[in-house]
C-alpha cells in the first residue's frame, strides 16, 4: 500500500527531519552518480515512487528527467516553478518505451509495492542495455523502519541480502551498495544540527552503525546471442549435380 503523495510532500519539504533525510540520501546518491560531467548530456534519468526529491541535481545536466508516481500514491506537479516532468502511472505499466531509461532511482516504491516481482520486471524493461538502477529501501536493522512517524516506517523493510536476492532474481547484476540516515528519526535540535557529522561517521564505520536506508546499485547486462550452425550464409548453394549431363534413355 503506497503512502499518499501529500504526506510524502509534507515530510520532505515542510519538516526539518524530512529535509535532513532528503539531503543525507541525495548526497550518498550523488557520490555514486555525480550530477556533473559531459556523460550526462545524453542520458535519460527517471525516478519511481517518490524519488523526485533526489532528482533535482540532474535537471540541468541530463537530457531528460522523468518522475513516475504510482496511482496508489497520487501525483503532484514537479519541479516547482519549472515545466512539469512528473506523471501518474500504474505500478507495473509505465508510459515509457522499452530500453528508454539510462539511470533509474526507486524510492518509496519497492517496499510499499503490492507486487514487487512485477515492479522489478518493469524496471528491467525500461532500462537500456548497460543502464543502472538505484533501489533505496528501509533497512530492517535500522532505527527508521520501526517508527511510523516517517515514510520509512511503512511497507516491507529489507536486509541487504534480501534486496540483493530480489535484484538477482529479476535479472539485474548488483554492482555497489551503500547506506544513509545514520541519525535517529528525531525532531530534536541536537540530532538535526549534527546530521551531517553522523552521516560522515556512519559511512566510515557502517559495519558498526545501522543505516536507516539501504541503497543498492544494479546494472542491466544483456548478453549477445550466439548463432548455431554455419557462421556465414551461403548466397548461392551448390548443387551436387551441377554440370552433370542429363541421362539419355536407349531406344527400344
Amino acid at each position: 500500500m503506497h503512502l499518499d503523495v501529500l504526506d510524502l510532500r509534507n515530510f520532505y519539504y515542510r519538516t526539518q527531519l524530512g529535509r535532513a533525510a532528503q539531503r543525507a540520501i541525495r548526497d550518498r546518491m550523488l557520490a555514486l552518480w555525480p550530477a556533473t560531467g559531459p556523460q550526462l548530456a545524453g542520458l535519460t534519468v527517471a525516478g519511481f515512487g517518490f524519488a523526485v526529491p533526489l532528482l533535482r541535481p540532474y535537471l540541468e545536466s541530463a537530457r531528460r528527467v522523468i518522475g513516475l508516481m504510482p496511482a496508489g500514491q497520487g501525483v503532484m506537479p514537479w519541479p516547482a516553478g519549472m515545466p512539469n516532468v512528473s506523471v501518474l502511472c500504474e505500478e507495473a505499466r509505465w508510459p515509457l518505451e522499452t530500453g528508454r531509461v539510462d539511470r533509474l532511482v526507486v524510492m518509496h516504491g519497492l517496499e510499499t509495492s503490492d507486487n514487487s516481482e512485477a515492479l522489478m520486471e518493469e524496471c528491467w524493461r525500461v532500462l537500456g542495455p548497460g543502464g543502472r538502477a538505484l533501489f533505496i529501501v528501509p533497512n530492517r536493522a535500522g532505527l527508521w523502519a520501526p517508527r511510523e512517524t516517517t515514510p520509512f516506517g511503512f511497507g516491507k523493510p529489507y536486509t541487504l541480502g534480501q534486496l540483493d536476492q530480489l535484484a538477482r532474481r529479476s535479472g539485474f547484476v548488483p554492482e555497489r551498495h551503500s547506506g544513509a540516515l545514520y541519525i535517529p528519526p528525531s525532531q530534536r535540535r541536537f540530532w538535526l544540527r549534527s546530521a551531517a557529522m553522523w552521516e560522515r561517521v556512519g559511512t566510515r564505520v557502517s559495519g558498526a552503525l545501522a543505516s536507516g536506508v539501504i541503497m543498492l546499485e544494479v546494472s542491466k547486462q544483456v548478453h549477445a546471442r550466439h548463432n548455431s550452425g554455419l557462421g556465414a550464409r551461403v548466397r548461392r548453394p551448390l548443387s551436387i549435380l551441377e554440370g552433370a549431363v542429363k541421362p539419355v534413355s536407349d531406344p527400344v
